[in-house]
């Protein structure tokens, strides 16, 4: 197939460090087209890929703080798309309600997907405007606060089969891995590691956005004697990360779309103790994978119980739910629906 990915202008892809989406989307187009399709990634122009490449933005800027200057971007990128748009079998954004108002007027077959939260009233408001828009979510929670006709079905997230591997046993600390923010829970890993008498490990991103927060709240608590620091790793550096972990500790504190940092765990054989909010009843199987638990006291009786979880059924199970080949097998049977139905229109338009 002849397909597009559109992928967002704040990141590279991949991502140097943190971000989500970009990785995703690079994992996708790199399977897709070891698989034999023809892919362009529409991309910032820093970005590495496999396919080939149309840059919309010279290189990624993260969160510009100018509504103008941010925004600029995507109209280019849009129009860059359009003018293309006939060259493709499908259309996949990954732009949030970017593409809605121009490519739901276009002959070309489009869908998005849905990578950030939902429970916000303005997206339900655009979203309404194009009840025949194909959207795609991460997980099934994803959808709940939005209810919408044109849901074309979930694709949970996967990455490459070897990207991280196990490396070594655990070595007795628990691991925090992602961003600084409320959201993700840091509090409560840094409670839940000194109840349970362990060191905890943190890999964290502080960005611009949270640098208050873990100026005024965080950084006082990362200063006891049981936290340990770490700052961003990258890929090279989370197979002895993770591996080395009793655990990862994932207690959110909102309804989390699909949280990559279970599944890099997983991949290493690390158990994720989780609390049960968001994706995570969707990605974590109770004593096989991890826990799920309500709260900090529960996930502290959980670390007590992680001798029970075989890590090498981690990495089985890593394998058999959460490669890249198969979301990459998931994408591909919807874009074959949505050609098909293209095609099926054009013929009854032609007659």
């Amino acid at each position: 197939m002849r397909i597009a990915q559109i992928a967002p202008l704040f990141e590279a892809v991949p991502p140097r460090r943190y971000g989500g989406t970009e990785r995703v989307v690079h994992w996708l187009t790199e399977e897709l087209v070891a698989m034999g399709h023809q892919v362009t990634l529409f991309a910032t122009g820093d970005s590495t890929t496999s396919a080939r490449l149309v840059p919309a933005r010279d290189r990624a800027q993260r969160f510009v703080p100018n509504f103008e200057q941010n925004g600029a971007p995507y109209m280019r990128l849009l129009e860059l798309v359009r003018q293309r748009a006939e060259d493709f079998d499908v259309l996949h954004f990954h732009i949030d309600f970017w593409p809605l108002s121009v490519f739901s007027r276009g002959p070309t077959p489009f869908l998005t997907t849905l990578h950030g939260r939902l429970d916000r009233d303005f997206l339900t408001q655009i979203y309404q405007m194009f009840p025949h828009a194909n959207l795609v979510s991460v997980s099934h929670a994803q959808q709940a606060p939005m209810p919408h006709p044109g849901w074309l079905g979930t694709v949970l997230h996967g990455m490459p089969e070897r990207l991280l591997l196990p490396d070594g046993g655990a070595r007795g600390y628990l691991a925090f891995l992602g961003r600084i923010s409320p959201e993700k829970g840091i509090e409560d890993a840094i409670r839940i590691a000194a109840a349970s008498g362990l060191t905890l490990r943190v890999a964290a991103k502080i960005g611009e956005e949270d640098a208050a927060y873990h100026a005024r709240v965080v950084a006082p608590l990362l200063a006891s004697g049981h936290v340990e620091f770490i700052g961003e790793i990258d890929d090279a550096e989370k197979p002895a990360f993770l591996s080395g972990a009793r655990a990862l500790l994932f207690p959110i504190d909102w309804p989390e779309p699909f949280g990559l940092v279970m599944i890099e765990a997983m991949a290493c054989g690390c158990p994720v103790i989780a609390y049960g909010r968001g994706s995570v009843p969707e990605v974590v199987e109770e004593g096989v994978t991890g826990f799920i638990v309500d709260d900090a006291a529960g996930a502290v009786a959980a670390v007590g119980r992680l001798a029970a979880i075989d890590r090498g059924g981690v990495r089985r199970r890593f394998e058999q739910r959460w490669t890249a080949r198969r979301m990459a097998e998931d994408y591909l049977s919807l874009y074959e629906r949505l050609a098909f139905a293209g095609r099926k229109l054009l013929r009854a338009v032609g007659d």
